[in-house]
């Protein structure tokens, strides 16, 4: 009990980062399952003018 008293503040922090991160690897699964990109833009390469200096330009999109 003694050791739970002493590191509160750090368990307290621990538990708020691991939620934030579970939030974001929610967030990423939620818009990869509805089609989106991480480059941000679901529409197309042709349409988007951030995706041409991406790595993996054209790769990461669905062909229409």
């Amino acid at each position: 009990m003694l050791w739970l008293k002493e590191n509160i503040g750090s368990i307290i922090i621990l538990l708020v980062v691991a939620a934030v991160a579970a939030a974001i690897i929610a967030s990423v699964l939620k818009s990869k399952k509805k089609g989106k990109t991480s480059c941000g833009c679901a529409g197309g390469c042709a349409g988007c003018g951030g995706c041409g200096g991406c790595a993996m330009n054209g790769a990461c999109h669905k062909k229409k």
